[in-house]
């Protein structure tokens, strides 16, 4: 429906209430993102699981999610965006059951697919059904709560997991952090049923299924064997995996091309593919946001299994970041298209130096841990991020064509996904590399999760720097194209 279309008697009395079940679901898998890092610590006791099995539970996720976004959002065209949306929350609630019923540590990974498949399902659905709801002139308020829903689920994530991990509710230790989800996400379906309007998708379009598949091979190829090889030892089939990851790139773009030549259906519009702008930014994007995810999971098992802190001290403990992003995003809101190429370095020389700081705090920490020292650093670095997320999405998709500004957002938001599994696996061949040879050499135990930590660190602030010295091949932004309200959003894990 465009903005000509619309008529007084388009409009929902209850069409609020149908806005808040969309807000509900998307605070559900927001606010999962950053539990799970705080409640990695308690699954690894739990199962005795490995270091790679503990990056699997995130990774897992992020992988799923990441590959999920743009076909789902294409299926929701096609079969009805509210019927994708329903189902989706209905997938992704029986993943957090079956996380929170989960009997070993395959079972969680396995539960936390079936998360991230519902969570692509439901995502790219939300804002599309929200610009339906309403008129032109009550949308920007509308998605404005997308954003404030966002920001309140990083802010209150960490101290509601590890307060409901400290809890030990009826014996469960860890499993109340999934087994929250299902009223959470019945309400969702029954307000959804009850107040969302039906809107017919169109079963003309089509997907790009051979797209889909190349595109998972290729992340596949390259991810398994960096989350893997530590674990096994390096042996040579991992290292063919890797590089076979190039080629299967290079088919996915010549299978783009070829989709283009015969307009069949597009996963990724090959125009983006050859559009230099376009690939700087998503470059950029994934080495800003590779930095992330790995980052909460290390720090979370140096404070809980290193420092002895409880599940909910140390969701407290980074909470300054949580609380740097919502300010600094709220900032950036009401500079709009202002100094976006300055507002990406400054950002990204902001959380560079916060991993500089931290690894000096870290390193002169004398037990018992003071958690204020590190309340500094993490306000930083999160105002750092929300300085510079919004101003690069901005300044990229600014200079991509109209006519692909949907696609374009949709996939720059994959590209972030795919970076936070990228940097994990990357982040923990640093932490737990070191951190089994110290714990082989009989080292101290804080000595050693420190160094763990530290060597963790090098990573983010070299990426970071990378960041701030790309910003130079990004051209000034042009005049935005119109958005399509329907993309996929940034998404801020912490």
């Amino acid at each position: 429906m465009t903005k000509e279309q619309f008529q007084p008697e388009d409009l929902r009395p209850d069409r609020w209430i149908a806005m808040f079940v969309l807000l509900l679901a998307g605070f559900m898998n927001l606010i999962d993102v950053t539990i799970v890092n705080v409640a990695m610590p308690s699954l690894q006791k739990a199962f005795s699981a490995t270091s790679s099995q503990i990056e699997w539970v995130v990774a897992a996720y992020i992988l799923v999610f990441a590959l999920g976004l743009l076909p789902f959002g294409r299926l929701g065209d096609i079969f009805g965006r509210p019927r994708m949306f329903i189902i989706g929350v209905g997938v992704f609630t029986l993943g957090s059951t079956l996380c929170g019923l989960a009997i070993s540590m395959q079972f969680v990974i396995a539960a936390r697919v079936l998360q991230g498949l519902g969570g692509a399902m439901m995502v790219p659905q939300t804002l599309a059904i929200a610009q339906v709801l309403f008129p032109p002139h009550e949308r920007a308020m509308a998605f404005s709560l997308f954003g404030l829903t966002a920001g309140l689920a990083s802010v209150t994530g960490p101290a509601a997991g590890g307060f409901l991990i400290d809890a030990d509710i009826y014996g469960l230790d860890w499993r109340p952090i999934f087994l929250v989800n299902i009223p959470v996400g019945a309400l969702a379906v029954i307000g959804a049923l009850r107040f969302i309007p039906p809107m017919p998708g169109s079963r003309e379009l089509r997907n790009d299924y051979g797209g889909i598949a190349l595109a998972s091979l290729t992340v596949l190829l390259l991810i398994f064997p960096l989350i893997e090889g530590r674990e096994l030892g390096w042996p040579a089939w991992t290292f063919v995996m890797i590089a076979a990851s190039v080629p299967a790139a290079a088919a996915f773009v010549v299978w783009q091309r070829r989709q283009q030549g015969t307009g069949a259906p597009q996963l990724l519009p090959f125009t983006l593919l050859t559009n230099r702008n376009f690939l700087i930014g998503s470059a950029m994007a994934t080495i800003l946001f590779s930095g992330i995810p790995g980052f909460f999971l290390v720090l979370a098992i140096y404070l809980q299994n290193g420092n002895g802190l409880t599940p909910l001290q140390s969701g407290l403990t980074t909470m300054p970041f949580s609380i740097g992003v919502l300010i600094a995003s709220v900032i950036s809101g009401r500079l709009g298209m202002q100094w976006l190429r300055r507002r990406i370095m400054a950002g990204a020389l902001f959380l560079a130096a916060a991993m500089i700081a931290l690894h000096f705090v870290v390193q002169a920490i004398e037990p018992p841990l003071d958690r204020l020292l590190f309340a500094l650093p993490l306000l930083a670095g999160g105002i750092g991020l929300g300085v510079a997320i919004s101003p690069m999405f901005q300044t990229v998709l600014s200079n991509v064509p109209p006519r692909d500004a949907g696609s374009g957002s949709g996939a720059l938001q994959s590209f972030q996904q795919v970076g936070g599994a990228l940097g994990l696996a990357l982040m923990g061949q640093l932490f737990f590399s070191r951190l089994a040879q110290g714990l082989q050499a009989g080292l101290p135990k804080a000595e050693t999760y420190t160094a763990a930590l530290t060597d963790a660190l090098y990573y983010n602030a070299s990426a970071f720097v990378v960041i701030a010295l790309l910003v130079r091949l990004l051209p000034k932004p042009v005049a935005a194209p119109p958005r399509d309200e329907g993309a996929p959003q940034p998404v801020i894990e912490g």
